[in-house]
């Protein structure tokens, strides 16, 4: 902190899943720096969501800084955390900031299937290229950013902050013409439609139980503003047990 010339750290992220450490010895650490003035705040960043649920269970238990934020890899191209690191932090209360919202420089601008040749930037040697899939995502923003007038980095980060459960997006200009660009992105809001081509040209697979609880839970219903749909096991009880007319003795539920 003396080298920062600062009293405090407003935020301090414990980056990364020790799976060594007994997790009561991490959390007393972390508390015993709130409560000397030290650190305001503590977050978590890339540990997984059941590890974080546990931490901030204990840490309410027992009394101690409770855990106020989840740092984690979001983006067009990354959006497995909508599985559950998202859900969890909503449920529990814990902020959202969103890194690589340009997924390393791939949602930029200077990618798209139609270019060839070297990309210049300096990630480049150690990210690699796109994949198949990702240009059909990367293709899909730049038509929108034109149909916006707007450029792809911009509507990228726009669509991340637009975002349910995101509360705040981190960027990595290097250059003040990219800041300035990223900067333009809070002016920007997208049409119901273009983020819904978004939505849909980048819909991740989730990992189980992600989408089977919904499923399962509301069977075709809109909650909260969240549609879902039916289950096909729950179709063909339907068409099999809800027959026209009168049946002795059977309950006859209707599916919408």
């Amino acid at each position: 902190m003396r080298r920062l010339r600062t009293d405090y750290v407003d935020i301090y992220w414990l980056h990364n899943f020790d799976p060594v450490t007994p997790l009561e010895e991490t959390l007393r650490a972390l508390d015993d720096l709130v409560a000397a003035g030290k650190v305001r705040y503590i977050g978590f960043s890339d540990i997984p969501a059941w590890a974080t649920a546990e931490a901030a269970t204990i840490a309410r238990f027992r009394g101690w800084a409770p855990i106020t934020a989840v740092q984690l890899e979001y983006s067009l191209l990354e959006r497995t955390s909508e599985g559950e690191l998202i859900p969890m932090a909503e449920a529990m209360g814990m902020g959202v900031p969103a890194w690589g919202p340009l997924r390393s420089g791939f949602l930029s601008g200077k990618y798209s299937s139609a270019a060839t040749g070297p990309v210049d930037t300096a990630r480049a040697s150690l990210v690699g290229a796109p994949s198949a899939s990702d240009y059909a995502v990367i293709d899909a923003l730049n038509d929108i950013a034109g149909e916006a007038g707007a450029g792809p980095a911009e509507v990228a980060l726009a669509w991340v902050r637009g975002r349910a459960g995101i509360t705040s997006t981190l960027i990595g200009a290097r250059r003040l013409a990219q800041l300035e660009a990223h900067l333009r992105a809070l002016d920007l809001t997208l049409t119901q439609a273009q983020r819904a081509g978004l939505d849909e040209v980048s819909a991740p697979a989730l990992h189980f139980p992600a989408d089977n609880n919904r499923m399962l839970q509301f069977a075709g219903a809109t909650v909260d503003g969240t549609p879902s749909v039916v289950s096909p096991l729950l179709r063909a009880h339907s068409a099999r047990y809800c027959r026209t007319g009168p049946a002795r003795g059977r309950l006859k539920p209707t599916v919408t």
